[in-house]
C-alpha cells in the first residue's frame, strides 16, 4: 500500500469477528515489498456464498471460476493475491488458478468449486506458482489476523485500509456483517468495481443473498467511478456462514429479510464511498445526485456522464465553479434531456433553473463550497421522477504520476 494517505481517508472501523470465518495473512513474495501479499479465509462447511463479478471480456482466469463456481452456491475458502493480476496470461495463469483451488481444497477437504481466488495487481504476468504455494502453505499455519491485516493485505495502490459493518436484527437474533475491499484506480461502474469481501454470520439461502447482492451493488458499486475504467478483476463475494442461529431466509417475506437487506446495502454503500475516496490522487470527494429524469436508470447514466467528465473533474479539482462543464455532461450522455427544463446547482445552491442561469445567482457560497473536501452537485432534468445519486472524485496530477510509475 501506498505510504501517502489520501486526504479523503477514513480511519479503519471496530470489526467484530464473525462464527465460522477465520481470516490469515503471509507473504508470497509477488513484488519486491515487505509485506505481506496473500490473504487466506476459511469459512465454515455449509457457507453459502453470492458474487458479482466484472463485464471487462478480458478477465481473469479467477473470474471466470468463480463465476463458474457461485453457481454450487457454497464455499469454503477464500484466496487473495495481491501485487499480481494473473489477468491475460492464458493456460498458465488458469494453472496458477486451478492449482491453488486443489491446495486449498485438498487441505479442507472440500470439492475445488468451493474455494474462491481473486488476483490484483499488473496484468500480463502469469501468477508465479512456486510462490502461490508456499504462501498457501504459510497462510494455512498462521495465527488469525485482524480484519485491518486482512485490508491491507488485499491492497495495492491503495492508501488505506477500508472496511465496513453493520448488524441487524432477523427473527429476534442479531446478524452481524463485516466487509473488507480494495481499490484506487480503475474503477467504473460495469457490474462492482474492484475487489470486495463481505461476511456475515446469517442464515440465508444462496439464491436469495444473490439477488441481494446483485440489487445492493446495481446501488452502490455500480455507482461509483473514478476514472470510467473497468478492471478485468473486479469482483465482490458475500459469504454467510449460518451461525446466527436465525432461522434461514429465502425470500422477500421471511422475518427479518427487509432489516439484512437494509443493512448489506449499507455496507456496499460504505465500502464504495471508501473506495472513491482513496481514488488515485484524489483530493475531493464528489456526490452527484440527478433528479427529474424519466427512469431511475436513466438518471444513473447521466450521473455516470458528469462524474466520468475529465472537464467536470478537473474543474472540482481547481475549484472552479463551471456548471457549463456539467450542461455538457448531460446532453451527451445520450438520456431524454431538454435543455430548457435543465437546472444545475452546486451544494444547494442553484445556479441554473429551467434552461436558463439564475438572475440573481451569488457564486460566494458555490465557491466556498468547492474549497471543502465533501462536494456535491445536484442536476434537475425535469422530465419525470427518475433519480439516482452516483460518486465520484476529482482529477488531479496525483492520478498521472501514480498511473505513469504503475509497473515500476
Amino acid at each position: 500500500m501506498s505510504e501517502a494517505v489520501s486526504p479523503l481517508a477514513r480511519p479503519f472501523p471496530a470489526m467484530p469477528a464473525i462464527a465460522g470465518v477465520i481470516p490469515r495473512v503471509a507473504r508470497a513474495g509477488y513484488k519486491d515489498w515487505g509485506r505481506c501479499d496473500l490473504t487466506y479465509v476459511e469459512l465454515a462447511e455449509g457457507t453459502a456464498v453470492a458474487g458479482v463479478f466484472t463485464r471487462n471480456v478480458c478477465c481473469s482466469s479467477e473470474v471466470e471460476l468463480g463465476r463458474a463456481n457461485i453457481a454450487q452456491g457454497r464455499a469454503r475458502a477464500l484466496v487473495v493475491n495481491a501485487g499480481n493480476s494473473n489477468a491475460f496470461t492464458g493456460y498458465r495463469g488458469r494453472e496458477a488458478v486451478e492449482a491453488i483451488m486443489a491446495q486449498v481444497a485438498g487441505n479442507l477437504g472440500c470439492p475445488q468449486e468451493q474455494v474462491f481466488v481473486s488476483s490484483t495487481g499488473v496484468i500480463g504476468v502469469p501468477l508465479p506458482k512456486d510462490k502461490a504455494k508456499a504462501g498457501i502453505e504459510a497462510a494455512l499455519t498462521a495465527q488469525p489476523c485482524s480484519w485491518e491485516d486482512a485490508a491491507r493485505t488485499i491492497g495495492t495502490t491503495d492508501t488505506f485500509a477500508k472496511g465496513a459493518t453493520a448488524t441487524a436484527m432477523v427473527g429476534g437474533k442479531t446478524v452481524t456483517l463485516a466487509a473488507i475491499i480494495k481499490g484506487s484506480g480503475m474503477i467504473a461502474p460495469d457490474m462492482a468495481t474492484m475487489l470486495g469481501y463481505i461476511f456475515t454470520d446469517c442464515a440465508i439461502a444462496p439464491g436469495y443473498l444473490q439477488e441481494l447482492l446483485s440489487g445492493a451493488n446495481k446501488r452502490t458499486f455500480s455507482c461509483i467511478t473514478v476514472d470510467s475504467d473497468t478492471s478485468t478483476s473486479d469482483t465482490v463475494l458475500a459469504f454467510a456462514t449460518g451461525m446466527a442461529g436465525n432461522q434461514q431466509i429465502n425470500c422477500d417475506g421471511c422475518p427479518g429479510a427487509d432489516a439484512f437487506a437494509a443493512a448489506l446495502e449499507d455496507v456496499c454503500r460504505q465500502l464504495a464511498h471508501l473506495v472513491v475516496r482513496d481514488g488515485e490522487g484524489a483530493q475531493k470527494f464528489i456526490s452527484v445526485s440527478v433528479s427529474g429524469a424519466v427512469s431511475d436508470e436513466s438518471a444513473r447514466r447521466v450521473g455516470l456522464s458528469i462524474a466520468n467528465s475529465p472537464l467536470v473533474k478537473t474543474a472540482i479539482a481547481g475549484e472552479d465553479a463551471n456548471w457549463g462543464r456539467v450542461v455538457m455532461a448531460v446532453g451527451k450522455a445520450g438520456e431524454p434531456a431538454d435543455r430548457d427544463r435543465l437546472s444545475i446547482g452546486f451544494g444547494g445552491t442553484w445556479a441554473a433553473k429551467q434552461g436558463q442561469p439564475l438572475a440573481d445567482y451569488d457564486e460566494a457560497p458555490v465557491a466556498a463550497h468547492l474549497k471543502g473536501q465533501d462536494i456535491a452537485i445536484e442536476v434537475d432534468l425535469g422530465m419525470g421522477e427518475g433519480r439516482a445519486t452516483v460518486w465520484t472524485c476529482d482529477l488531479t496530477h496525483g492520478y498521472i504520476s501514480i498511473n505513469a510509475d504503475y509497473r515500476s
